[in-house]
């Protein structure tokens, strides 16, 4: 057995921790960019919070899925203002903003020098500024992640900025900021955090470490993930999900993922539709895929005990008897399949995908990066299969 493991430099977890953020900012350095969505009125006590700390506060507002190029201008505007440290405030896409923002501000010139399958995957020259990241929603875990997912609209795929250096320096949990999220967005976050707690602990990378940390995911996201959606103000599913999904960040930055983000990264590219609900229209079918496969090419894999293991936490039985691992990693994709029906996931075409476009998909998919963690080599043709049964 061998294996490495990862995180921020710190975790602060718990309700109303969000008022330590200014101390923690602050020992960084006192000039920031504050790093928020395209609303920042939403986070303004935080701003207010860090100006009577003392801080000097540039604010930087990411609208819509960030770009390379949105990353270059928060670089820029960094320099500018001669900034010592970013603070993101908001959901995985403004933490994934402000990893980016913070690595090419200490490493000027032309990013696709560092982009994965686009660019040149080179590695950052300079360590990225500190980062302190907070997130505002229930889903990615991008603040326990090492990469930062970027659209490049010319190559019409979204690709990562990677280094290990891009760990934040302190994500920063509190679940009291998701309480006024709308159903849609709890839905569509959470199903995200669902998704890399399952394809992580299937991953053929998987290590005990990253199993112990899927297992207490799931069986928080499995209780309380609807109650959520139900009750936004149910402050103990609140805290289940922030929780979820801050360990399916940990879990997936040492374990990576699978086909279900090797597909949603190109289709996320190509069509405007919610990475969360794109992940979940995906989940149940790629797990079937992937147990069919396993049985047929991989019978002796521990991904399929895995599968079967994941069932029994999402389902709440106990292991049976016989073709326990086969019934089992069924009941698991029933489960996900009917709780992603109650919580509105909109089928692909909803999205303005059709059938013409499933074959490019499914090919930038199998060179995706994301699908070197999947348990089982999935050919061209069962990819288009889990996009056409998706549409």
């Amino acid at each position: 057995m061998r294996f490495t493991f990862a995180g921020p430099g710190r975790i602060v977890f718990g309700p109303g921790s969000v008022s330590e953020l200014p101390g923690i900012a602050a020992g960084f350095g006192k000039r920031l960019l504050l790093v928020t969505g395209g609303h920042p009125g939403r986070v303004q006590a935080v701003a207010d919070a860090l100006d009577a700390a003392g801080c000097v506060v540039t604010s930087f507002a990411v609208t819509g899925e960030p770009t390379v190029a949105m990353a270059e201008a928060g670089a820029r505007l960094a320099r500018a203002e001669v900034c010592q440290a970013v603070v993101s405030v908001g959901g995985g896409s403004v933490m994934d903003a402000g990893k980016a923002i913070a690595a090419l501000t200490a490493n000027p010139g032309d990013p696709y020098d560092f982009l994965e399958v686009v660019g040149k995957g080179q590695p950052l020259r300079r360590s990225p500024l500190p980062h302190v990241a907070v997130p505002t929603t229930a889903g990615t875990g991008a603040e326990a992640t090492a990469n930062a997912v970027l659209l490049s609209p010319e190559h019409r795929v979204k690709v990562s900025l990677r280094s290990p250096g891009m760990l934040p320096d302190v994500a920063l949990v509190d679940p009291e900021l998701t309480f006024g999220l709308p159903p849609s967005v709890t839905a569509a976050t959470g199903l995200d955090a669902l998704t890399q707690l399952v394809e992580a602990f299937v991953s053929r990378h998987g290590n005990p470490m990253t199993g112990a940390l899927c297992r207490e995911g799931l069986s928080r996201a499995a209780r309380s993930l609807e109650r959520a959606f139900r009750d936004g103000s149910d402050a103990a599913a609140r805290e289940d999900m922030a929780l979820a999904a801050l360990l399916s960040g940990l879990a997936l930055a040492n374990a990576k993922l699978g086909a279900v983000h090797g597909l949603a990264a190109p289709l996320g590219g190509e069509f405007p539709a919610p990475h969360g609900f794109v992940c979940a229209r995906l989940l149940p079918l790629v797990m079937a895929a992937n147990v069919q496969a396993l049985d047929a090419r991989d019978p002796g894999s521990a991904a399929l005990a895995a599968f079967a293991e994941a069932g029994r936490i999402l389902t709440g039985e106990s292991a049976g008897t016989g073709m326990a691992d086969a019934v089992d990693a069924a009941a698991g994709v029933r489960w996900v399949e009917a709780l992603c029906g109650r919580l509105g996931t909109p089928p692909l075409s909803d999205f303005g995908m059709t059938a013409a476009a499933v074959p490019g998909i499914a090919a930038k998919g199998l060179r995706a990066s994301s699908m070197r963690g999947n348990p089982v080599e999935l050919t061209q043709e069962e990819l288009e299969a889990i996009l056409l049964a998706a549409l």
